[in-house]
């Protein structure tokens, strides 16, 4: 695949995601043939010594000369023009642009480049999430965007999407018999989808006090989740329509009902926000149905929280039982430890008939190595792949369905559920 060559625009060079995530990964990637070309312009109100800030973030400054620092007041509209200028951007290269800012300052940012005219076919703006906080403000965002830019070129970045297994649940769904003959509600009881975080909100009050657990973690990642695991997989199935049967699997949800979630919020949280009258979740469990046939009457549970007792993110599918006595559970393990378990009972070894459960386990060898979600990201949309990345129908269909718990958690006033740090899932859940 011929690939034009590429300037990566970021604004926020200089930020957390930036250092953590971004500079990493594009080392990472400028080390592998193909991508050795690549021209990184960092955005920032300051001046940036280069080297330091690679140094920093990678204990390395080898990369530096492929990197500038283009320094500019954001809320400016008249320096995009000489931004334009300064990236020069020829009609044989591509300009990615990666927004590694705020919302709110990334929409000003896109009307600002807009009327500076950069808008050609061949830039691409990458979005971080959230993608608005609520269905009206999404919407709105999306038809601020479309006024310069075509659906072609917008990017919005999902990184659990990207991470190997949750790319996985689609090979393993549609290569293997013994799932695709299983992968409907006759065969399948109910379906979870699990975030849990053993970390608090780490000082980052004013961000989780403006998202909460809900617009954090389930209005993106678990509901992308779920739909590439209820998605219909064709026989010859193309990775380029997957948004197209995410968005199918969205657009058969039923509106969450608000008798049906559950919100809580860890003890201590009020102090660290320093609000003693805070209602912010910060765990959300959410059980949805489907009025898609295949589907009718499964409870489909996203459960996520900060706090709790373990970190991992896992779909587990749960089989019908004929009798108790049967294990019926295959687990999707996206992170940590990235593989696939399928519950087993077996003989107990030994002279006696006795059974006990075992899990048939797939993991990679210890010595594979993964892409980072934030490598596969960029790679994908520096060759125009956007299958991981969530469209705008997705981004309105998912909204859709969450938005009855953001109005009526809006106007309970009631005091809300309290847990202890490193609870369990289960028994926040079952508290009453």
């Amino acid at each position: 695949m011929v690939v034009m060559k590429t300037k990566l625009l970021i604004f926020g060079i200089t930020g957390d995601l930036s250092t953590r995530k971004l500079l990493p990964a594009i080392h990472r990637i400028v080390a592998t043939e193909g991508y050795d070309d690549m021209e990184v312009i960092g955005v920032s109100r300051r001046e940036v010594d280069v080297k330091a800030l690679l140094a920093g973030a990678l204990g390395t400054d080898e990369d530096a000369e492929r990197f500038s620092i283009f320094s500019m007041d954001l809320a400016n509209q008249e320096e995009y023009a000489r931004l334009r200028e300064y990236i020069a951007l020829g009609d044989d290269e591509q300009l990615l642009v990666y927004l590694s800012v705020p919302p709110q300052a990334a929409t000003q940012i896109v009307d600002f480049m807009g009327a500076a005219g950069l808008t050609s076919p061949n830039v691409k703006l990458l979005f971080e999430k959230p993608f608005g906080v609520d269905l009206t403000s999404a919407e709105e965002m999306i038809a601020r965007t479309a006024r310069y830019y075509d659906e072609s070129q917008l990017y919005r970045i999902d990184h659990y999407l990207a991470k190997e297994m949750a790319q996985n649940i689609v090979a393993l769904r549609g290569g293997n018999a013994l799932f695709s003959h299983l992968w409907n509600n006759t065969a399948i009881e109910k379906i979870e989808v699990i975030a849990r975080e053993k970390i608090d909100i780490e000082g980052r009050a004013q961000f989780y006090e403006q998202t909460g657990a809900l617009r954090d973690i389930v209005q993106g990642h678990l509901m992308q989740l779920l739909a590439l695991t209820l998605m219909d997989i064709p026989p010859q199935f193309d990775w380029d329509e997957l948004p197209a049967r995410r968005q199918e699997v969205l657009a058969h949800l039923r509106p969450a009902d608000p008798a049906k979630a559950r919100r809580a919020q860890y003890e201590g949280y009020r102090e660290e926000v320093g609000n003693p009258k805070s209602r912010t979740e910060t765990f959300v469990s959410v059980e949805l149905t489907s009025d898609d046939p295949r589907w009718a009457n499964i409870p489909l549970r996203l459960i996520t929280g900060k706090a709790l007792d373990k970190k991992s993110t896992e779909v587990r599918v749960h089989f019908r039982k004929i009798h108790e006595a049967q294990s019926n559970c295959l687990v999707f393990r996206i992170q940590p430890d990235e593989g696939v378990e399928i519950e087993l009972f077996t003989k107990k070894p030994g002279y006696e008939r006795e059974f006990e459960k075992r899990q048939l386990m797939f993991s990679y060898p210890e010595q594979t190595v993964l892409p980072d979600a934030y490598e596969q990201v960029l790679v994908d949309a520096i060759r125009s792949r956007k299958s991981l990345f969530t469209s705008s129908s997705e981004v309105v269909a998912s909204w859709r369905v969450l938005q009855p718990l953001l109005s009526a958690w809006e106007m309970d006033d009631r005091t809300i559920q309290m847990y202890t740090k490193g609870e369990a899932t289960h028994t926040i859940c079952s508290v009453e």
